[in-house]
């Protein structure tokens, strides 16, 4: 393309084609929208950024483009959500331009909220308050937000807590590095901790090889893009799954992936909704579904996008196309054969959903649940079998994760538990207790009377649990466990632990307890906690007699709580000191 007048190169627009790729939850298989992307004829996309921003009028040559791409998309009559690519630049000094995009989207039928714009770089001269402005005017107007291009170029990390974004994109840049550069894998853990933190969904861009989708899934990323499940296409996708795509049951080895201890989230399987106006008529909505087999049902919004009804499919087609049907229906409100919508929020985990499916009547049992957000306004939907099956998986999960002695859950629930704290600041307690003297045991009364000891304390730290709300039990293996709780709970914690006499055959035992209180200023990680733990656990099992030794936070001193020094034999101390004394680690 050679240089020269914008207007040829604002001409060339209506040359340009679009590509179609989908993004995709790997959880569920869902197709959750599609991203366009322009490709020039004869030229590359950037020959036409950089010619219009040689004359000053990039952002009207990126608003073309974004109606354009509205226009090729109407053209393959899809329904799938939509998104844009919009410069940042764009939103802070020529917002109104895009109000001929919302006239574009009023002129073909499709609502704003059906749109995702993709804000992308370059930042670094852009005033962010004027970013932040604009983006929340673009919000109350309806679009959906999503940060693009977040671990590369100029995008501060600072960006996703000031605008919010329902949604982040991991360029390809850090993909591309998974699993094999641990730095890169750094990155993606803090990018999905600032997600969690914000209530954004992230999504990883080029996705090329199995071994990154692997990553991926393993490390909580549940929404992918890239070649190796569909590249960009000059047609949108037909179908709203991709076959094979949703994970299998996790591997119990794999790396834990820190998320809610109460399961995961109903956000986790979002698909999107056909959704029509309330007054639509029945006609209508039947040929949206002759048009689009794979459309499982319809909700009916007003004009905020609050869900108002829903239509199932087949009990729909049933109605309108049996005897007399479409004389009854057919020029009529649908809502007249619609349901009450079944309301999910964002903080619903999917057992939550799946219980409202259940407790549904038997005719109902499987249709979508409706995902708001909290203005009320209509998300997307979660359809039953995808409910049933991740429950199912999940339930798989934690049954290969439980210790089969004792029924607890393994370091996974605790590594969860101290994520889920780390990540919103508290201020908590992470203890490893474990028996003194275990294989000795084992060797002088048998492997049988220590399993028994394993479980008697197993039973205890479950009584503890149920009877201290906060309090998280795993156990590591062999004698050794891991508690986390708040510090109200930790005095009775112990007392419930500690203070119950045990024997294993006719040996007396004793066991010790070493807590690390964190702060979101001294722990960060269940890892940091986990090597800051483990000298703490040698200094308790130095002591005689049930021990309990405490570390508080960017402290070298080491309290001890419980036991003597273990040269101090002949000396009548009880078990339990009333007055702490200090060591040093």
């Amino acid at each position: 393309m050679s240089a020269g007048n914008i207007d040829s190169v604002l001409a060339l627009v209506a040359e340009v084609r679009f590509a179609f790729q989908p993004l995709i939850n790997i959880r569920t298989g869902a197709i959750v929208a599609v991203e366009a992307f322009a490709r020039p004829a004869g030229a590359h996309v950037q020959d036409l950024f950089r010619e219009a921003a040689r004359q000053r009028r990039l952002t009207e040559l990126d608003v073309e483009l974004a109606v354009a791409a509205v226009d090729a998309a109407a053209e393959h009559e899809t329904l799938l959500p939509l998104h844009l690519n919009i410069f940042g630049g764009t939103v802070t000094h020529d917002l109104d331009r895009l109000d001929l995009l919302r006239e574009r989207l009023r002129a073909i039928g499709r609502r704003e909220h059906d749109v995702t714009l993709e804000i992308g770089p370059p930042f670094a001269r852009l005033d962010p308050e004027q970013l932040v402005v604009g983006v929340e005017k673009l919000r109350a107007d309806g679009f959906q937000i999503a940060l693009d291009g977040v671990g590369d170029g100029d995008v501060p990390l600072t960006l996703i807590a000031d605008l919010g974004p329902g949604m982040v994109k991991l360029d390809r840049a850090v993909v591309q590095g998974v699993p094999d550069q641990p730095g890169r894998l750094a990155v993606l853990e803090s990018v999905r901790h600032l997600c969690e933190s914000t209530d954004g969904q992230l999504v990883a861009e080029g996705v090329e090889n199995e071994r990154q989708l692997t990553a991926l899934r393993r490390n909580g990323v549940r929404l992918v893009q890239g070649n190796l499940l569909a590249p960009a296409a000059r047609r949108p996708p037909t179908a709203s799954w991709i076959p094979g795509v949703a994970a299998e049951v996790t591997d119990p080895q794999a790396p834990t992936v820190n998320s809610l201890a109460t399961g995961p989230r109903v956000t986790e399987f979002l698909s999107p909704a056909t959704m029509l106006s309330t007054d639509v008529t029945a006609d209508e909505v039947r040929g949206v579904l002759a048009d689009h087999p794979e459309v499982s049902g319809v909700v009916l919004v007003d004009e905020q996008n609050r869900p108002r009804w829903t239509i199932d499919r087949n009990r729909f087609l049933l109605a309108v196309t049996g005897p007399y049907g479409h004389a009854l229906h057919a020029k009529r409100p649908a809502s007249r054969l619609a349901d009450e919508p079944r309301l999910v929020n964002t903080a619903t985990t999917a057992m939550e959903a799946l219980s409202l499916v259940t407790r549904s009547v038997q005719q109902r049992m499987y249709d979508d649940a409706v995902v708001v957000d909290e203005s009320g306004s209509c998300l997307g939907v979660v359809r039953a079998g995808d409910l049933i099956r991740g429950i199912a998986e999940l339930k798989v999960e934690e049954a290969a994760a439980l210790n089969p002695l004792t029924r607890l859950p393994g370091s996974d629930a605790v590594a969860r538990d101290v994520a889920r704290r780390t990540a919103t600041g508290e201020v908590f307690a992470v203890s490893w207790l474990d028996v003194d003297g275990f294989k000795q045991v084992n060797d002088t009364v048998g492997f049988s009377a220590g399993d028994d000891l394993i479980r008697s304390v197993g039973r205890s730290l479950t009584d503890a649990a149920t009877a201290l709300s906060s309090v998280q039990v795993g156990h590591v293996g062999g004698d050794d466990f891991l508690l986390v709780a708040d510090l109200d709970d930790l005095i009775p914690l112990a007392e419930l632990v500690l203070d119950t006499p045990r024997t294993a055959g006719d040996v007396e035992v004793s066991l010790s307890l070493a807590t690390l209180v964190c702060t979101p200023t001294s722990v960060t990680s269940y890892d940091e906690a986990s090597r800051r733990l483990a000298p703490l656990k040698k200094e308790a099992k130095s002591l005689r007699g049930s021990s309990w030794v405490l570390s508080r936070p960017d402290s070298e001193r080491v309290e001890v709580l419980r036991g003597r020094p273990a040269d101090d034999r002949d000396q009548a101390i009880p078990a339990q000191e009333t007055a702490p004394r200090e060591h040093r680690t």
